[in-house]
């Protein structure tokens, strides 16, 4: 398996240092920025801006920044985006350089009716050199940059930003779903314009004789019958041999008096790998609810996702989140913000093998793990399936990720409002055709 080039942009000991200016006259002055919290927007190019605090140090004059480690922002790469930067500026094209732009804010993050809270107190743009950046690491700057301009002759000096950007190879494994996960497609990889077949995958959905199996219990069941329960999915290489499974444990059902999943009654997959002998193994837990929305916004499908590690009594958290409901988004598993920026390399390392986890050093299991990206409810999904390089060793790493992917596309249907009907494949006549 080829991975596909990838690049993370990384920006990290922020600090902010502003020049101490005589107090205001009058009952009506304002607070000192410097007394009060700060924050501030960084954006790469077309890419979402990321909202982080930014620590005050003191205003000594010096040139020496700070050093903390502590990650702020973290922006992904693909091939497509490097091109894009890369590429030249033409009359029909606004690509050119990319280009890191920082906005520092003085007072606390949100917003009021759609306005910012926060009062600006200047920007800096940062222009990064990103050609090379899928071969080698590479600081793209370093120190200090004035964030506003002098008020005057004699005036205290302008606000400073300290900062670093670091720019990382980061190449991934790049997975695609030829068809929606209840519909028992195939697994392309991709790499560029080249496709080739890695797994195929078979839904079923298991009876209620089924789900009376010794180990496959579900852990509760609805007591009006109302519920979306024993839906999984196994997924083959291409000799036919099972290398993974989905399977979902706890079933899907609405909290009393209303027609949605909710958080503190969550719906349940074990993602399984093979241990030998027609055995399963678990390897992870996925819990998935559907969150109300606020204001404006519409619901989510919140996650919660457990690694569950032989020997260890306890599950180990990954991420949790969500993702909304109408327009889709990506699940992502990524702990690059546990990593200091000032340590170098690629994310650590993974599951190997089989699945022995034994001699795995869960402090290096850091950077970039996976996304899944899924489609909004009543949307066909095809789900896309990127993982860091350095948590697949063989075929077996890539279809644990490959059935998590499929157990969160189906979760959008499972959290779906009891008040809407499922389509016919994810209904128990029509899948149990499928097993």
């Amino acid at each position: 398996m080829d991975p596909c080039p990838f690049v993370r942009v990384l920006v990290g000991n922020l600090a902010l240092r502003m020049p101490v200016a005589p107090p205001a006259a009058g009952a009506g002055a304002g607070v000192h920025p410097s007394t009060s919290p700060c924050y501030c927007k960084i954006r790469l190019g077309k890419m979402p801006a990321q909202t982080v605090p930014a620590p005050l140090v003191p205003f000594d004059g010096g040139d020496q920044a700070p050093a903390s480690g502590a990650l702020a922002a973290a922006f992904h790469l693909s091939k497509a985006d490097l091109e894009w930067f890369n590429g030249k500026p033409s009359l029909f094209s606004t690509r050119g350089e990319a280009v890191l732009k920082v906005a520092v804010y003085a007072g606390r993050k949100g917003s009021t009716c759609g306005v910012s809270s926060g009062r600006l107190l200047g920007k800096a743009t940062i222009p990064l050199d990103l050609k090379g950046a899928e071969a080698k690491p590479a600081v793209l700057h370093s120190g200090w940059i004035s964030i506003g301009k002098r008020a005057g002759k004699g005036s205290p000096a302008a606000a400073e930003l300290s900062l670093t950007v670091r720019a990382e190879p980061d190449p991934r494994f790049v997975f695609e779903f030829d068809g929606e996960p209840e519909c028992s497609p195939q697994v392309l990889q991709v790499r560029g314009s080249m496709k080739q077949p890695m797994f195929t995958c078979k839904f079923g959905c298991r009876s209620n004789s089924d789900l009376r199996r010794p180990g496959m219990q579900p852990e509760r069941e609805g007591a009006s019958g109302k519920e979306r329960k024993g839906w999984s999915v196994t997924v083959h290489d291409l000799s036919g041999s099972p290398v993974a499974m989905a399977s979902m444990v706890t079933p899907f059902v609405p909290s009393p008096g209303t027609d949605r999943v909710s958080r503190s009654n969550p719906g349940a997959w074990l993602i399984l790998r093979p241990a030998g002998d027609g055995a399963w193994e678990p390897w992870a837990r996925l819990e998935c609810w559907r969150e109300h929305g606020g204001a404006g916004t519409s619901d989510s499908l919140g996650y919660h996702f457990d690694l569950l590690l032989p020997g260890v009594d306890h599950a180990v958290p990954l991420a949790e989140s969500s993702i909304p409901s109408s327009k889709g988004g990506k699940f992502a598993i990524d702990l690059t913000a546990a990593q200091p920026l000032s340590r170098g390399g690629t994310p650590g390392c993974s599951p190997r093998g089989s699945g022995d986890f034994s001699n795995w050093p869960l402090g290096n299991y850091r950077g970039f793990v996976m996304s899944a990206a899924v489609q909004g409810e009543g949307r066909c999904s095809k789900p896309t399936v990127e993982v860091g390089v350095a948590h697949i060793g063989c075929a077996e790493d890539a279809a644990a990720f490959v059935a998590l992917a499929a157990a969160v596309d189906l979760s959008m249907d499972a959290c779906r409002l009891f008040s809407h009907r499922l389509r016919k494949e994810l209904s128990h006549p029509q899948a149990d055709l499928l097993r």
